[in-house]
């Protein structure tokens, strides 16, 4: 990861702007540089990924036009060719040093062309306007407010702009902002279904995410993966593992007690022959990081909080004792293929259009903690799930066969790779677990153990009055949202709401986010 920050305007405090930058130098410790453009000011911290020689520092300057941005460019090769033939001339190996060609080229046009995680900020020197943009996950994060004199700033992370801006906002994925902001990629959008039949839709879903994995194994620096032993994360190893010529290096975390998880990952790197390490967390690990973790992250979410923990600490060690700089990780599969409380949807149109939200919202949680956990430990996340390619052909497959029709969720996805050996069949075909429990059911009950002791029946419900915007309705949630306030004052809508399972729907009414409370979770987590 790196981090980035634009003052789009004259008369920056600059005491204020640098103490704002400073707070996400763990995203991007290798270097950092601030300039002036003349009319504002550009910010980044780097973290070498692509391009490791000094050349590939940032911002990129052509004719006094400048970039900042934290993305990874997939298949930049073929478009730098293309460039240099138009008379464009390189000094790095950088994939982002192809952006400001591309936009005088392209225009704003060439957002839409790209193929990439990435966030950035370009100052034009032609017009003297900025230009901001955001991946249409939303996997590199933006955030955006409004100083005191009314000028429009960007940077990675909220905690840039508490001191500078009033409001805090997300940058909305999939956008563009010149003076307003434009969608140039609605992901969740569905020009046309789909009419694959069943197998033609799994092999391709299975080509394609293959497709997806093989891209993000590309890098400068070393590669290494978060294995939970559930579906996902280990088809995104079982993968990466065969396309790749030596053992690829995969991580686990569990609680000391009741680590149900780690003995799935185990299975799983024992079948790819990966070379595997254990971490194990306690109690003690998870209530003394609790409020570290709330403050990196920016959220009062209770299941973003749950699954941060041990995603926050099993990425510390990996920080702390390899030289390990890309992770690749597994998120995004279920809001394209479903959660457990999605069997529960009325009708495959309301799956449909619980998937549409859910990829709307997901930048504000599961794509959030991934984020946050991993480049605070100055590492990268890469997301095979959130392949453009991929995830645009799973939205648009009809409904009907994503709705849990088989007796068994997720059904396309692993029929997609049934057959092929690429996975144990006990892991291939295991009911999915709630990753917020995966670290072992104990820690969710510790910390509502926690919070129960923090406080009294009275002050619980004096504390949830204090709050109008995603008012708390328990004690865990109210507690994490104190944290939240002492870090973000007054800046809750960052974030919609509590992600919970769609009340609406029979059997999802439900007063906690974890598939533990639902009806159809079984035997998942055992």
């Amino acid at each position: 990861m790196c981090s980035i920050m634009g003052y789009c305007g004259s008369g920056v405090d600059e005491e204020s702007f640098l103490d704002g930058f400073k707070e996400t130098i763990s995203r991007g410790p290798d270097d950092s540089r601030v300039i002036d453009t003349g009319k504002g000011k550009l910010a980044f911290h780097r973290l070498s990924i692509m391009g490791l020689t000094p050349e590939g520092m940032q911002p990129f300057e052509l004719d006094g036009s400048y970039v900042v941005c934290n993305g990874e460019l997939y298949g930049f090769e073929k478009i730098k060719e293309e460039l240099k033939e138009k008379g464009y001339t390189f000094k790095s190996d950088s994939d982002c040093e192809i952006l400001l060609p591309l936009y005088r080229e392209y225009g704003t046009d060439m957002f839409g062309m790209l193929d990439a995680e990435f966030a950035c900020i370009i100052y034009d020197a032609n017009t003297g306007e900025y230009i901001a943009a955001r991946d249409p996950f939303g996997i590199r994060p933006l955030y955006y407010g409004y100083d005191e004199k009314g000028v429009i700033v960007f940077a990675s992370e909220a905690k840039n702009l508490v001191g500078l801006c009033e409001r805090v906002m997300p940058f909305p994925p999939g956008h563009y902002y010149k003076g307003g902001f434009h969608c140039f990629n609605d992901i969740s959008k569905v020009e046309k279904v789909s009419t694959d039949d069943l197998e033609t839709t799994c092999k391709k879903i299975g080509e394609k995410l293959t497709a997806g994995v093989k891209k993000r194994l590309v890098a400068d620096a070393k590669v290494g993966f978060l294995l939970s032993g559930g579906l996902d994360s280990s088809l995104v190893c079982a993968i990466a593992a065969k396309e790749s010529d030596k053992p690829i290096r995969t991580f686990a975390i569990g609680m000391e007690e009741d680590a149900i998880d780690l003995k799935y990952a185990r299975q799983v790197a024992d079948f790819i022959g990966s070379e595997h390490t254990e971490v194990f967390m306690t109690p003690k690990d998870v209530v003394d990081n609790l409020e570290n973790v709330i403050r990196l992250l920016g959220t009062y979410d209770i299941t973003t909080i749950r699954a941060s923990m041990g995603m926050y600490l099993v990425c510390k060690a990996i920080h702390e004792q390899t030289d390990i700089r890309v992770l690749l990780t597994g998120e995004i599969s279920d809001e394209l293929f479903g959660y457990k409380y999605t069997d529960f949807a009325p009708s495959p149109e309301a799956f449909q259009q619980e998937a549409q939200k859910r990829v709307h919202e997901l930048h504000m949680y599961d794509v959030l903690r991934a984020d946050r956990c991993i480049s605070v430990n100055s590492l990268e996340a890469r997301v095979p799930f959130g392949d453009l390619d991929f995830a645009s052909y799973v939205m648009s497959i009809d409904p009907a066969k994503k709705v849990n029709t088989y007796g068994k969720g997720k059904y396309l996805l692993r029929h997609a790779f049934e057959g092929q050996e690429i996975l144990p069949d006990s892991i291939l075909w295991r009911e999915k677990a709630a990753f917020s429990d995966a670290v072992g059911h104990s820690m969710v009950d510790d910390l509502k153990e926690y919070a129960e002791k923090c406080y009294t029946d009275e002050e619980f419900e004096e504390g949830c009055k204090k709050y109008t915007h995603a008012r708390p309705f328990t004690k865990e949630s109210l507690l994490y949202r104190d944290i939240f306030e002492k870090y973000y004052p007054g800046q809750s809508e960052m974030v919609v709401d509590f992600w919970m399972p769609n009340k609406s729907w029979e059997g999802c009414n439900v007063n906690d986010p974890s598939a533990r409370v639902l009806s159809n979770y079984g035997e998942s987590g055992k």
